[in-house]
C-alpha cells in the first residue's frame, strides 16, 4: 500500500513539473496589491501571499525548479562519489585509506551546516545552492559505494575474473561497479527526498534562490509572518515538501525492498 502511496505522490509531483507552468491559473510572478492575504476561494483555490501573487501557481511552477534542482544535485553528488570511490577501491592501499580518511572530514560537518557555508560564500542563488549541496551530500554517496564495492571485490566471481588476468581496470568496469550500484539505486530515491528538503531548508535561511522565485522553501519563509493571520501562504508550500520528500522516501524505500533479496516483503 505505501509503495502506491509513495509512486503516486512522485508521479503528481512530476506531472506538476511538467505541466504546472501551462496549467497555473494566474501569473505566479505578478504582484496585486489589491488582492493581497486573500484566503482561499473560487478565484484562488490557495489563497494569495502578501504580494497579492496566486499560492497555487507558484506552488506549480515552483515544482518544477525545485525537482530539477534535488535530482540535479543527487545525480552530481552521485557521480561524483562513485569516481571517487572507485578511485579508492583500485588504488594502493595507503592511497585508499587517505581517500576515505578525506571522506570522514568531510562527513564530521553535519550537510546543512556545510551547505548553508557554502551557499552563503557563493551568494543566494539557486546554483549555489545546487553547488553546495553537491559539496555536502558527495561523501556519504563515496562512503556507501566504496563500501558496497569493498564487499563486491571479494566476491568469488571476481575473484575468479582476477585469476584469468583481468586488467585492475577491466574488472572494476565489467564487474565490480556494475554489481555495485544496486544500493546506489535504492539510495537515490532517500537522497532526493533529503535533497527537496535541504534545498527548502536553505531557501527558508535566505540563501535559496533571490525573490521573486517561486521557490517552496522561500515560500514558507515568506508566510512564517502571517502564520496566525494568513496560514495558507506557509501551509501549502510546507505541505508540497513534505508530500515531496514523503513520496520520494517511500519510492526508494519500495525499491530497497524490491532490490534487496535480504530483505523479507510484508
Amino acid at each position: 500500500m505505501l509503495d502506491v502511496v509513495g509512486l503516486v505522490l512522485v508521479v503528481l509531483l512530476l506531472l506538476a513539473a511538467v505541466v504546472g507552468p501551462w496549467i497555473a491559473p494566474h501569473d505566479p510572478y505578478r504582484a496585486d496589491p489589491t488582492s493581497s492575504l486573500l484566503p482561499p476561494g473560487r478565484e484562488h483555490l490557495l489563497g494569495t501571499d502578501d504580494a497579492g501573487r496566486d499560492v497555487l501557481s507558484r506552488l506549480l511552477v515552483g515544482a518544477r525548479s525545485t525537482l530539477l534542482a534535488a535530482v540535479g544535485v543527487v545525480v552530481a553528488s552521485t557521480f561524483v562519489g562513485a569516481v571517487v570511490a572507485a578511485v579508492a577501491a583500485s588504488a594502493p592501499r595507503w592511497l585508499d585509506e587517505a581517500i576515505m580518511r578525506v571522506v570522514d572530514i568531510f562527513l564530521a560537518f553535519p550537510s546543512i551546516v556545510l551547505a548553508l557555508g557554502i551557499a552563503a560564500a557563493l551568494g543566494p542563488s539557486l546554483t549555489s545552492v545546487v553547488v553546495a549541496m553537491v559539496v555536502a551530500m558527495w561523501p556519504a554517496t563515496a562512503r556507501l559505494v566504496r563500501a558496497v564495492m569493498r564487499q563486491t571485490t571479494s566476491s568469488q566471481y571476481v575473484e575468479a575474473a582476477r585469476l584469468t588476468g583481468m586488467s585492475q581496470r577491466r574488472l572494476m568496469s565489467r564487474h565490480v561497479l556494475p554489481n555495485s550500484f544496486d544500493s546506489v539505486y535504492v539510495q537515490l530515491g532517500l537522497d532526493i527526498s533529503g535533497a527537496i528538503v535541504l534545498i527548502a531548508g536553505l531557501a527558508f535561511l535566505g540563501v535559496g534562490a533571490a525573490p521573486p522565485s517561486a521557490d517552496w522553501g522561500s515560500m514558507v519563509a515568506q508566510g512564517r509572518e502571517y502564520v496566525t493571520t494568513a496560514w495558507w501562504v506557509a501551509l501549502f508550500p510546507g505541505l508540497a515538501i513534505t508530500l515531496a520528500a514523503v513520496g520520494f522516501a517511500l519510492l526508494g524505500d519500495t525499491l530497497r525492498v524490491r532490490l534487496d533479496p535480504t530483505v523479507v516483503r510484508a
